[in-house]
């Protein structure tokens, strides 16, 4: 306890928001917005007498004690306390990349491990067969998998189990919400080794490795500013509806896995290639390489997670789970940063918490339900006070505006026309697609373009697609940096009607302070 101890604080009226409660006794002092030294006892609650208006919604600057011994804060202590080793398990993404890697160098021969006789493999294997919906019936091929991620693996499975503990919460909910076995969640690990940022070199992105245009189907929009297959909470939920299609169409949970990861034409195709065989064993050699390793990669899985006990994993215990955070609709554009700077949760905390956003920003779309996940004794925090930090913010948005990227919807899918100078690479790149892929979708045997062509394209980043047409020449051009507003417009129903324009651009733009508009009144729909 301190006692007798000189605070020097620099203060702003009339913020009581994130002072804890306590039975210790209350003294006025007389507010004003200048360095202030009151002696201060531990039992002593310092309140400001007649606070200035315009502050009451402000929040304090900062805080200094002057005090030569280490005083710990309590505004935030679980926020504040996460173990370094921890975040590092958290915001390490090399898994991915070894997880992948180990399914297409996986060569199936014997493998020696003592500590596992194939006997109580065997036993093991039963007991899951018998109660999981998954054929996890003992093959050479599984046990081999098994015996090799022991024999090599296992420090990677400890630390995909110390980060399940946080996902997997999240998972069970959705599955159970779908009528899923509650195994697919080792789905996920197989998929993406847990990082909800991982990319495979097919664009395929996410906890669940979604393509781009399988996410859009389940509605898992990108944008300039945000990917939501890499969203935990959404992309798990259509993973879920996405497996129960599935189901509906095999009707066995090992083809919906293969079917999962290479398409349910790739299956049905092996299904007739093997004779018109169900049994994922019997005609998994006709999969392709990566699928034939999968089903067994998850097999795997689903054992030494089950029986990680008689394994001997230590995996780390987590300071964090999924329900020990929560979420908030933002209001208004925030960045991690500010965040960070009011709520104390530092950024790499913030980033792991929302992964969706890619560039460090959440941003405000109208009718997007845009969120922050926050771990929960800052969540009581952050709402108390929430119109004092969006006041915070605002300066330093103002202040950042015209660095801050434009809110751009990528499309599902463009025709693109082509254009003098343009080559097949060249469009790939601008689109984030592979030239085989435009090729593919065009039916093209050559990489030839002509000038005037239309290409179809599905792109994998955003891109702002701005008209290409042009008046006849000689006819005097409309200026198009003005729009005339018409009956029953809005900002938001104009905002879409130009791509790459925003609400908050127009606002700006215009130097409005109200979303009110009138019939015929003409507004800036660009910059300058």
């Amino acid at each position: 306890m301190l006692r007798g101890k000189f605070f020097t604080l620099l203060l702003l009226a009339g913020i009581s928001g994130f002072a804890q409660e306590s039975d210790k006794k209350q003294r006025v002092e007389k507010a004003n917005f200048r360095v202030q030294i009151f002696q201060k006892s531990a039992d002593t609650e310092i309140q400001l007498a007649a606070p200035d208006e315009e502050y009451l919604d402000k929040l304090p600057i900062s805080a200094t004690i002057n005090d030569s011994a280490k005083v710990k804060l309590a505004d935030f202590p679980h926020a504040r306390t996460i173990d370094s080793l921890w975040k590092l398990e958290l915001t390490n993404s090399d898994l991915f990349a070894e997880m992948q890697q180990s399914i297409l160098d996986q060569d199936y021969e014997d493998v020696v491990y003592d500590e596992l006789p194939t006997d109580t493999l065997k036993a093991r294997l039963a007991k899951l067969n018998a109660r999981t919906p998954f054929n996890v019936e003992y093959n050479p091929i599984l046990e081999s998998v098994i015996k090799s991620y022991l024999k090599r693996n296992k420090k990677s499975m400890e630390r995909l189990m110390a980060l399940s503990t946080y996902y997997f919460p999240l998972y069970e909910q959705e599955l159970d919400k779908y009528d899923i076995p509650l195994e697919i969640k080792y789905l996920s690990i197989v998929e993406s080794a847990l990082n909800p940022k991982a990319k495979s070199r097919v664009g395929a992105t996410g906890l669940w490795q979604f393509m781009f245009a399988t996410g859009k189907m389940h509605g898992l929009d990108v944008s300039s500013y945000v990917d939501e297959r890499m969203d935990p909470a959404r992309s798990t939920e259509a993973a879920a509806q996405y497996l129960a299609s599935l189901y509906k169409v095999f009707g066995d949970w090992n083809l919906v896995l293969a079917s999962y990861n290479s398409g349910p034409g790739n299956v049905s195709k092996a299904i007739r290639r093997s004779g018109g065989s169900t049994d994922y064993w019997k005609l998994r050699h006709y999969l392709p390489r990566e699928t034939a390793g999968y089903v067994p990669a998850f097999l795997a899985t689903l054992y030494l997670f089950e029986y990680a006990n008689e394994h001997n994993f230590q995996p780390k215990n987590p300071d964090v789970v999924y329900f020990e955070t929560d979420t908030i609709r933002v209001k208004k554009l925030l960045t991690f940063d500010q965040i960070s700077k009011v709520t104390g949760v530092e950024k790499e905390m913030l980033q792991f918490l929302n992964p969706s956003y890619k560039l460090d920003i959440i941003p405000f779309v109208e009718d997007e339900k845009y969120s922050v996940r926050l771990p929960k004794p800052v969540i009581g925090k952050f709402v108390s006070n929430e119109e004092a930090i969006y006041d915070f913010v605002q300066t330093k948005i103002e202040e950042k505006k015209e660095s801050l990227p434009q809110y751009v919807e990528t499309k599902d899918r463009i025709r693109y026309k082509v254009r003098k100078g343009d080559y097949l690479g060249k469009i790939a790149e601008k689109y984030g697609v592979g030239v085989s892929s435009i090729k593919r979708w065009n039916n093209m045997r050559n990489n030839n373009l002509r000038i005037g062509q239309y290409l179809t394209i599905y792109p994998q980043k955003p891109v702002a697609i701005t008209s290409s047409k042009s008046s006849n020449s000689g006819s005097k051009k409309p200026d198009q940096r003005f729009y005339t507003v018409k009956r029953g417009d809005s900002l938001w129903s104009i905002s879409k009607k130009f791509p790459g324009v925003t609400v908050q651009n127009l606002r700006s733009w215009n130097d409005m302070n109200t979303n009110r508009l009138k019939p015929g009144m003409k507004i800036k729909i660009s910059k300058g």
